[in-house]
């Protein structure tokens, strides 16, 4: 039994299975995916519906999914003149933030499927957990999205609010606990600043920053094994 985590698949469903078979995913291991499941890629929703089959699969909302959320339960809807009506400046201004953060694959393979698959996939979704803390070997993990933004050593976990979890980035030049290390994507490692390894997995601080940019060019999915501490990747993103 072996503990993996996977970040920012953005709909890469491809890259996604070759990385399960390089782990070599077994039905004992359990597998934490920490957002961002859906969007920019070719096949977010074959994403969602495959791991609505996977009973070892724990998901983790990222920004996308809860973008998705302000949203879909209004794609559901027949378009007609009282929809249309509905649409207020507050759902406009989430529609179009959705879109120029990469909605268009995700509302394309939703639109095609019938109502009562498209409710189970606003509920999978809605299930998805704040967090998750692991204890692997007598290591302790917290497995968040982004970070802990606004990060204080006097605060608890849950006092941070849902942005400061899922949207602000985490500060890797600050080590926020000194025996957990703290496992998160959202921030491509491309980025990071002084990263020795743009696009591989980082670790510094007692951070695990496994987001290794598998949707943009030149990018790939990487998991981690909590429990050897391994690194496995897909192939290069090669589309331009």
């Amino acid at each position: 039994m072996a503990s993996y985590v996977i970040a920012d698949i953005h709909g890469q469903y491809d890259q996604f299975m070759e990385l399960l078979t390089g782990i070599q995913l077994k039905d004992t291991d359990t597998l934490y995916i920490l957002g961002d499941v859906i969007d920019r890629g070719d096949h977010p929703v074959k994403m969602l519906l495959t791991l609505m089959e996977m009973p070892n699969v724990i998901c983790i909302v990222g920004n996308h999914e809860l973008m998705a959320l302000e949203c879909l339960e209004f794609l559901c809807k027949e378009i007609t003149v009282e929809s249309i009506e509905e649409l207020d400046p507050e759902l406009i201004e989430k529609l179009l933030n959705w879109q120029i953060n990469g909605s268009e694959p995700t509302i394309d393979e939703f639109s095609r499927l019938d109502p009562d698959t498209k409710q189970e996939i606003i509920e999978f979704i809605k299930d998805f957990s704040l967090y998750e803390e692991v204890s692997v070997n007598g290591t302790e993990y917290l497995l968040v999205h982004a970070g802990l933004g606004n990060y204080s050593p006097e605060k608890e976990i849950d006092d941070y609010s849902l942005k400061e979890i899922v949207w602000d980035r985490a500060d890797y030049d600050v080590q926020y606990f000194e025996d957990v290390y703290v496992v998160s994507g959202h921030t491509p490692t491309q980025i990071i600043d002084k990263n020795p390894r743009p696009g591989y997995i980082y670790r510094n601080n007692n951070h695990i920053a496994i987001d290794c940019g598998g949707c943009f060019p030149g990018g790939r999915l990487a998991a981690f094994c909590l429990d050897t501490g391994e690194e496995f990747y897909s192939s290069v993103n090669e589309e331009g």
